[in-house]
């Protein structure tokens, strides 16, 4: 049998006829005329080779082949009938779906922080797979095998689409026994050891020469316009790693100002502002057109968006 030749109307007929056991009430059913759900039970007999129903003193029975085609046929029109209809609201209540998320511990530790509680709230049953930059290429975003990528990024493809979550200052974190705290200027923050963090974009980071000033970033940057560079102890892509690095070794951190504030209440750090000026980034949200009109992909977002503001605001 040609697959391509089968008329999809005939299986809806024959779907019809099981179930009713009658062509006149199969044709009422299906609003057409009896002649015409008869011939379409003609042609179901021709296509299948076999009568399908047979006429007896209890009405029309179905045959020995019709009832093995019943389950099957009735499970094909079910799944597309299902396949064709508009994709229904999401119900955040009830989803159990599971949401991966390229992102960094800058955002782990303040934005996901914060949505991973209103989750427990407004879904309580919905999974996050977070997931580090480097184990993450931009086509893993690009074919929606990752639902959105959440980091600063230097730039990023045209097909993605994006959104600025926020944007943050920078603070310097020392231990608040460091010499350096009393007075902190340039001149401070100079003579210090410093150390280096930051995670953009996707993928596998290469090695940093501190010789390669123009690659070192934003803080570095700014610096460098003012013809001063500062010594780099320590190289990390870890945010945590920085803070209590500056905290146990009487080295300086530069970062966000919202990583920074995660240890606002530790007796032992002192969070002050930089000594020169530092433009502040932009953390962004990312994600494939694959995933645009997704109703699941747009109530995440838009509740990323409202955590983000909820947290500017406070």
């Amino acid at each position: 049998m040609n697959i391509a030749k089968i008329d999809l109307n005939l299986l809806v007929y024959l779907d019809v006829l099981l179930r009713e056991g009658s062509v006149t009430k199969a044709a009422n059913q299906l609003s057409i005329t009896q002649p015409a759900m008869s011939n379409g039970l003609k042609r179901l007999r021709d296509l299948f080779k076999d009568p399908l129903l047979v006429r007896t003193s209890e009405g029309m029975t179905p045959t020995k082949r019709a009832l093995e085609l019943q389950p099957t046929i009735r499970d094909v029109l079910s799944k597309l009938e299902s396949s064709i209809q508009p994709e229904t609201e999401f119900s955040p209540e009830s989803s159990t779906r599971t949401f991966r998320i390229m992102t960094s511990d800058y955002a782990e530790s303040t934005l996901l922080l914060e949505l991973i509680e209103e989750l427990n709230f407004k879904a309580p049953n919905i999974t996050l797979d977070l997931i580090t930059p480097s184990d993450v290429t931009f086509h893993d975003v690009e074919q929606g095998r990752v639902d959105m990528a959440i980091n600063r990024f230097d730039e990023l493809p045209l097909s993605f689409h994006q959104k600025v979550i926020w944007y943050d200052q920078f603070a310097c974190v020392l231990n608040k026994h460091n010499p350096r705290c009393e007075n902190f200027n340039l001149e401070a923050y100079l003579s210090g050891q410093h150390i280096w963090v930051s995670k953009t974009g996707f993928g596998i980071g290469v090695g940093i020469d501190p010789n390669e000033v123009q690659k070192l970033g934003w803080v570095d940057a700014e610096l460098t316009k003012l013809g001063k560079q500062r010594q780099i102890r320590v190289f990390t892509r870890h945010y945590h790693a920085a803070l209590q690095l500056a905290k146990t070794q009487n080295l300086i951190a530069t970062l966000p100002s919202r990583a920074a504030k995660i240890f606002k209440d530790d007796p032992e750090i002192m969070v002050l502002p930089p000594p020169f000026d530092i433009p502040p980034i932009a953390l962004k949200m990312a994600w494939s057109a694959l995933l645009h009109h997704d109703a699941g992909h747009i109530w995440l977002r838009r509740l990323i968006g409202e955590v983000a503001d909820r947290m500017t605001q406070s």
